[in-house]
């Protein structure tokens, strides 16, 4: 069995994680992490796990942790990882870290976007990006992974193969993306309360959210050069799931059928992308609770402008899902152990 770790198993994307792997046949948790909660039932905080978890929740210490667990989960706010990672740890287990602290590699470009100063910047290089479906083989041999965002997840496999093999013009990429509350995370905000998420719709960071870079910085390795992008993230008054919507210039003609030859080029083997039949668009209610991501396109011959579509569930392949079978991959095991769940519906 694999001995897990998480460190905040008390936020959406922790508890997440914990319902993922309770079901996992080849592992156990033995730490649910939680600062604010240390000593109490797990169950008590979240009653869907009664009778299921009976474990308390303990602290972060993770040099402790790492004396127990094969792998750390790291479901934490920015900067609180990275504050904790050494190389004692790393000797000792695996990491897989679901906050932003390892995914950019240049430390100025982090510190720039999320107004931190980085505590551990010698591991920027080691770290690898966990987008399985594009970094397969580096996550199998990482000690330690950066879990991608949940836009940049759904953004860069709805973009990727178009980006990869020069179909779009990459300068003219614009995404808009839309989200629900979860994924703004469980801590108290007056933007998120009901009154004000309910029968509402809103952009916010406009012109400088934080998963911009991410994204210009994976579809860049695709192009072969820095990608600049516009990138707008909306509120949309649900509990979870996102949808994207990019827009770029093709660099030549092509057919609707060219285009999902490319698509099937990388994905007809990847369990967890779904292509979607020509002229359905994705939704999230097609993948809530699941670990897929349903894409799609549609060639506009007016604009000679194509519309690439992406879906999925901002809590599970946007996060513990993805860490999943991140996990999966740094252990030899089937990448979809844990994870051949169908989506809720309705």
């Amino acid at each position: 069995m694999i001995r897990a770790g998480i460190i905040g198993a008390t936020g959406y994307a922790g508890g997440e994680l914990v319902r993922i792997l309770s079901g996992h046949k080849e592992v156990e948790i033995v730490w649910y992490g939680s600062r604010s909660y240390v000593d109490q039932k797990y169950s008590s905080i979240y009653q869907n796990m009664f009778q299921i978890v009976d474990a308390s929740c303990m602290d972060d210490n993770m040099e402790a942790l790492a004396d127990q667990a094969d792998v750390i989960f790291t479901a934490t706010p920015q900067g609180l990882c990275a504050s904790m990672i050494r190389e004692e740890i790393l000797q000792k287990t695996k990491v897989i870290d679901l906050s932003a602290d390892f995914r950019l590699k240049d430390v100025h470009t982090y510190e720039a976007w999320y107004k931190l100063t980085h505590p551990a910047p010698q591991y920027l290089d080691e770290a690898v990006y966990g987008l399985c479906e594009i970094n397969r083989d580096q996550v199998r041999n990482a000690r330690l992974v950066a879990n991608p965002g949940c836009y940049p997840t759904c953004s860069i496999l709805s973009v990727y193969p178009l980006v990869k093999e020069g179909l779009i013009n990459p300068a003219t990429l614009i995404i808009d993306a839309k989200s629900g509350a979860s994924g703004a995370g469980r801590g108290a905000k007056t933007d998120n309360l009901y009154c004000e998420v309910n029968e509402n719709i809103k952009a916010y960071g406009v012109a400088g959210h934080r998963h911009t870079p991410e994204i210009e910085e994976q579809l860049g390795y695709a192009a072969g050069k820095k990608v600049y992008l516009n990138f707008t993230p909306h509120l949309v008054p649900m509990n979870r799931g996102i949808l994207i919507t990019a827009y770029a210039s093709l660099t030549r003609d092509v057919s609707y059928e060219d285009v999902r030859a490319v698509y099937d080029s990388y994905y007809e083997k990847e369990q967890f992308v779904r292509v979607l039949p020509q002229d359905v668009c994705p939704q999230t209610k097609w993948v809530e609770g699941s670990n897929y991501v349903d894409v799609n396109a549609r060639i506009d011959p007016r604009t000679k402008r194509i519309i690439m579509m992406g879906a999925m569930d901002n809590l599970v392949k946007g996060a513990a899902g993805q860490a999943v079978q991140n996990m999966n991959l740094m252990f030899g095991l089937e990448e979809t152990q844990g994870l051949r769940f169908a989506p809720l519906f309705p």
